[in-house]
């Protein structure tokens, strides 16, 4: 595979990077076909092919705006990884969440351990509302840096989810009983009823406490 990317092809990346970053989405064929100033949206879909075949982005199949950078993309036009803004979560009891208004993108700090996150993972960003997890350095307007998993073990501090919204919490598994520990005394434990709630991720780096 020819990875040497040109600079019209790296002009076009730069398009959807900024896109995303100031629109939350990718842009259109015709948003991009504008910018580059050319006749045809086949004459765009030519550039993203190239791209693609490069392995600088990644398209969903059947989505107008599924083009997603890949790490090598990302690379090349010299930016951090990106995770989504997906909108608040309590620190206390359960809350509306994960709104898609304002959708926003935001660019992860380069400071990062390795062992922290993977270019593989699935990541997302929450905002914290609420003092219940002070204890463990999780404060209110907090930038939480959330993975999504299929395995939890007691410990974890996850983001959980029922029909009345999403909150923090850390997950504990003492012998038969499952619970959602706040760190701060004020808070009483949540108990986790079988089939009421889902976890959404477990919490892998305050990005608000990264220096």
């Amino acid at each position: 595979m020819n990875s040497q990317i040109t600079e019209k092809q790296k002009k076009v990346l730069d398009i959807i990077y900024n896109n995303i970053i100031t629109e939350g989405f990718p842009p259109s064929l015709a948003d991009l076909r504008e910018s580059l100033n050319l006749a045809s949206n086949q004459a765009v879909l030519n550039y993203l092919n190239s791209l693609e075949e490069k392995g600088y982005i990644q398209r969903e199949e059947g989505q107008a705006r599924g083009i997603k950078i890949t790490p090598l993309g990302l690379k090349i036009l010299e930016k951090k990884n990106l995770a989504p803004i997906v909108g608040f979560a309590a620190a206390g009891s359960y809350i509306e969440s994960f709104t898609d208004v304002n959708f926003k993108w935001m660019e992860l700090p380069s400071e990062i351990p390795n062992e922290k996150i993977k270019q593989s993972d699935d990541v997302f960003v929450i905002q914290i509302s609420g003092d219940s997890m002070v204890n463990a350095n999780i404060d209110d307007g907090d930038m939480l840096l959330v993975k999504k998993s299929k395995e939890y073990i007691s410990g974890d501090i996850v983001v959980a989810r029922n029909e009345n919204g999403t909150t923090v919490k850390r997950f504990i598994a003492d012998g038969g009983k499952r619970y959602l520990k706040p760190e701060n005394p004020a808070y009483e434990n949540m108990p986790i009823i079988p089939g009421e709630v889902k976890f959404d991720g477990k919490v892998i780096l305050n990005l608000s406490k990264v220096k």
